[in-house]
């Protein structure tokens, strides 16, 4: 019998070294957040940079694909899918009608 060791396929070790960080991140906001506090105003300013982050990436990818404006069919699609969302329509309904009117718009001809 030999003693050779089986190799571990560098994909799988990466997924591996991947799943561990991401746990220990994890852990560590609950584990910090007992030991450190923030002033009321730090705490705020974070909860509104996660929104302002949020809003960004939706309006970049709601009006440029490749570097260039993607033409009103899919901001309009977004703005059909944003006021429903803002009734409080049921999320399965925002996306339907936020896709429905992009595809109908450019079915229409508008790019």
């Amino acid at each position: 019998m030999s003693d050779t060791a089986i190799p571990i396929p560098p994909t799988l070790a990466a997924m591996l070294a991947l799943a561990a960080g991401t746990f220990l991140l994890r852990l560590s906001g609950p584990a910090l957040r007992a030991r450190c506090t923030l002033p009321e105003r730090a705490e705020k300013l974070l909860e509104v940079s996660a929104v302002l982050l949020l809003a960004a990436l939706a309006a970049t990818s709601a009006l440029t694909e490749d570097h260039a404006f993607t033409g009103p069919a899919r901001p309009l699609g977004v703005l059909a899918g944003g006021v429903l969302a803002w009734r409080r329509a049921p999320f399965l309904v925002v996306v339907l009608v936020a896709a429905a009117t992009t595809a109908l718009l450019r079915l229409a001809g508008v790019p």
